[in-house]
This record gives structure tokens, C-alpha cells and sequence, in this order.
């Protein structure tokens, strides 16, 4: 039985360390991506909140007659501010969940 084709079977297993410090690195990015999408949102959420802010001031000063503007900007805050609530809601219900894993 001839055995020199074993060999090869080395480079199988510092192919198996090379993916362990992939994983690693994915995991990582992963949650530096995860990370940066919810400052993001959490920044539009605040610029759209801005914008209604300054569209109630507009209107009150009389620069702008148009309440449908006004309306829009209001809805789109509001909508925003809900939906990150429930991201962070979500996230710290996960949160909790792992914190009550036995191990």
C-alpha cells in the first residue's frame, strides 16, 4: 500500500487554520458593518428630525404656507424615530437573550 499520497493531507489541516482566522476576521466585519449601519440610521434619523424641526420653524415664521411639507417631514421623523426604537428594542432583547444563555 503505498502511503505517499498522505502527505498532502498536511496542507489540508493549515488550510482548516487559515479558514479559523477567516472566520474570525468575517465575524468582525460583521459586526463592525452591523455597528456602522445603526450609527447611520441613528444619524438619517436625526438629520430627518432636524429637518421637521426646521420645517415647523419655517412655518410658524410664515417663510412657507405649505402644512403638506410640513406634514410630510413630521411623518418622515416620526416614522424614522419609530423604526430605531425598534431596532433598539430588537437589539437589546437579543441582548438579554444571550446574557441568559447557560454555558
Amino acid at each position: 500500500m503505498d502511503i505517499s499520497s498522505l502527505n498532502g493531507l498536511s496542507s489540508l489541516n493549515n488550510l482548516y487554520k487559515d479558514n479559523s482566522n477567516i472566520t474570525k476576521t468575517n465575524r468582525n466585519e460583521t459586526f463592525d458593518k452591523l455597528f456602522q449601519s445603526a450609527l447611520s440610521m441613528v444619524k438619517e434619523t436625526n438629520n430627518l428630525t432636524n429637518a421637521a424641526e426646521q420645517a415647523e420653524i419655517s412655518y410658524a415664521l410664515g417663510l412657507t404656507d405649505s402644512t403638506h411639507d410640513l406634514q410630510a417631514a413630521q411623518e418622515k421623523a416620526n416614522i424614522s424615530l419609530q423604526y430605531t426604537v425598534a431596532v433598539r428594542n430588537k437589539v437589546l432583547e437579543a441582548y438579554k437573550e444571550i446574557m441568559n444563555l447557560q454555558f
